[in-house]
């Protein structure tokens, strides 16, 4: 699959391209229509729908989906999805079948949003392992929750608006892109355990975490104050306890901050297995139970 920062490999290599796949800038456009498109091409680096290229050319909606309409079906721009355009780079072989970096896709279609997940831990060097569906977490209701975009698989979370925080951006050619920090994503993993695959992985990752060059504790506990989930701190007190991970200080500190009620280390686990009443939680993942020797 080729994405937006690549060119055609063989006019990189210098090769002699074929005149079939050779696109001489704008031909067979009118004035108007090239005017139009090299203004598409200086304003919008990602994708874009008729509302927003109507407010970048000054003409009204109507005519803008029509000129959107026939620009894609001429080749000069391809559809990420419905109502959804990209501009095709000049130099693209095949400029209808164009794909756009999924990481820009999903910075502007499920705005306001972050990469999150499995995709940050993958982002922060926190696994080895490779997630081939993108995680999104959105600050606004998105349905339905799994979508293929230009053969790209997301995974959408939605979270309160005020809760898009503790991210950083990354730049994406010309497209910032917000993906949570090291801090945040593991926070979001200790509350929801399935956003890195599962409670296994998960407690795999808080380690990585630990042991690595992102660990920042102070920020991590003000994090979870901020979220304000006493069960991210049952998580995370009860896993860095079992492995001695940090001080007693911290463990101490995420113990005066746990609520009361029984939680579930793997909310998508069986509803059994031992209880831990000091942390308040059912370890109902068996390789993390405190007597199964040095965890998974």
């Amino acid at each position: 699959m080729m994405y937006a920062e690549n060119v055609d490999s063989a006019a990189a290599e210098g090769a002699v391209v074929p005149l079939a796949r050779q696109r001489v800038p704008f031909a067979g456009l009118s004035g108007g229509r090239r005017r139009h498109l090299t203004t598409l091409h200086r304003v919008f680096p990602g994708p874009f729908n008729a509302q927003r290229a109507a407010e970048a050319l000054d003409i009204d909606l109507d005519h803008t989906r029509s000129l959107l309409a026939a620009l894609a079906d001429s080749g000069w721009l391809a559809r990420v999805r419905r109502g959804w355009y990209v501009v095709a780079p000049l130099d693209a072989s095949e400029p209808s079948e164009w794909r756009e970096d999924p990481w820009i896709v999903s910075a502007t279609i499920f705005a306001p949003s972050y990469i999150g997940g499995w995709s940050a831990i993958e982002h922060w060097g926190l696994t080895d392992q490779i997630f081939a569906v993108i995680y999104v977490v959105a600050g606004r209701k998105v349905a339905p929750t799994r979508q293929t975009v230009q053969g790209t698989d997301y995974l959408i979370r939605t979270v309160p608006e005020k809760d898009l925080f503790g991210t950083r951006r990354v730049w994406r050619q010309r497209v910032a892109v917000n993906v949570s920090d090291p801090h945040r994503t593991v926070v979001d993993i200790l509350d929801v355990p399935a956003a890195a695959g599962g409670a296994l992985h998960m407690s795999e990752v808080l380690r990585s975490y630990f042991e690595g060059e992102h660990v920042d504790q102070q920020k991590l506990l003000a994090y979870g104050n901020r979220l304000g989930r006493g069960t991210v701190f049952k998580r995370l007190g009860y896993l860095a306890e079992r492995w001695n991970l940090t001080d007693a200080e911290f463990i101490e500190t995420c113990h005066s901050r746990i609520t009361k009620g029984l939680s579930q280390l793997d909310p998508d686990g069986p509803l059994e297995g031992q209880i831990v009443s000091r942390w308040n939680l059912r370890v109902n993942a068996p390789s993390l139970a405190p007597d199964h020797g040095d965890g998974p």
